[in-house]
């Protein structure tokens, strides 16, 4: 049964919402003055609140802005009931948070309408952020053991080969052996690095910082360069990667530029076909830096570039590929902090085209 709110000091009118509503099925609380209103939201949480604008203690609007402050209150369906139906009035409620305006007296047939609109707006919200978590959680379960094991697998099997066969094996064996310990330690390395700094990242944002300013500029053209060749060779695709990049100082930490490129050109690589060209431009305009990183890959439909987050990989079920899916959502939460955008362009199975700002 769905609760709702009532805010009005006119007694006739209150009971009168309140006779309705319950005749049509809700639970129903009242407040005769704003600052009850306030005190009942935050102590039963309604599922909705209908109020009135012109009150004692506190207005509607104060009450807007208060229940609006309140996290667990914040998305709460708002309709004010109101005789106050002007345009500057409709202005301040709206940009307070208000969902609606009904003009009284209204009809009942009007109020019901108004009460389902909102609440049926609220379902489809509550169900799409059910079915990001469970996307999400299936996400995690697909790559979380495989990414963890294939590593780890890798590093205990050779390095028990090494103790099993020591003896016997030639000095090129022992160094394919420990070349692949380290390639799997690389991996697993990466993986614990990559969920560390989002941590730090979405820690520091919940903080309020927004915003990071580097003590100095760095070299965008010679680490842009450097990082896009490492990565070619680690995917054995030098052949692969054109570049064509400006000598440009940013004001970017380099760790930060290298992880943004170095995780942005891994994707292009790990996504696209061998032989494929992989390119990286970059250019200046009057205010900003822009790179462009471009494959030719399977490349994103719509919504997978809509729901692009942290953890999410798409069709794991049908592709072999590594990762968590943190790269993208990484690169993109580190651009952000440097006042930064970052802008996706993948027409499905025709490649990717990611394109990176930032403010000179």
């Amino acid at each position: 049964m769905k609760c709702i709110l009532v805010i009005e000091d006119e007694d006739l009118i209150r009971d009168s919402l309140e006779d309705l509503l319950l005749v049509e099925g809700f639970e129903v609380i009242t407040a005769k003055n704003g600052g009850e209103g306030v005190y009942l939201a935050s102590q039963r949480q309604p599922d909705l609140i209908i109020c009135d604008v012109m009150m004692p203690v506190l207005n509607g609007y104060e009450v807007l802005e208060q229940i609006r402050q309140n996290k667990q209150l914040s998305t709460v369906p708002f309709l004010f009931l109101t005789s106050m139906m002007d345009r500057r009035s409709n202005r301040k409620g709206m940009a307070l948070g208000a969902d609606d305006y009904l003009e009284k007296p209204c009809t009942k047939d009007e109020l019901l309408e108004a009460i389902a609109i909102r609440l049926g707006k609220q379902e489809a919200i509550e169900q799409h952020i059910v079915d990001k978590m469970e996307a999400l959680r299936s996400s995690i379960t697909l790559a979380l053991p495989h990414e963890l094991q294939t590593p780890l697998s890798g590093i205990m099997g050779l390095s028990e080969l090494l103790m099993i066969q020591g003896e016997e094996l030639i000095h090129t064996e022992v160094y394919e052996y420990a070349h692949g310990i380290h390639r799997s330690a690389e991996r697993l390395y990466r993986l614990i690095q990559n969920y560390l700094l989002y941590s730090k990242l979405l820690l520091l944002r919940s903080q309020g910082q927004t915003r990071f300013t580097p003590p100095y500029p760095c070299n965008s053209q010679a680490i842009i360069c450097n990082t896009s060749d490492r990565k070619a060779k680690e995917c054995d695709r030098s052949s692969d990667l054109e570049l064509n990049i400006i000598e440009t100082d940013l004001n970017i930490s380099s760790d930060d530029l290298i992880k943004i490129i170095e995780e942005l050109v891994d994707n292009a690589f790990k996504y696209s076909r061998k032989e494929s060209k992989v390119s990286l431009t970059s250019h200046v305009n009057a205010s900003q830096w822009i790179c462009i990183i471009e494959d030719h890959g399977r490349g994103m439909n719509h919504q997978q570039i809509a729901n692009i987050g942290a953890y999410m990989q798409f069709e794991r079920r049908f592709y072999e590929q590594q990762g968590m899916g943190l790269g993208l959502v990484l690169a993109q939460t580190l651009v952000k902090f440097y006042g930064g955008n970052l802008n996706i362009e993948s027409p499905e199975n025709r490649g990717t085209k990611i394109s990176i700002s930032i403010p000179l």
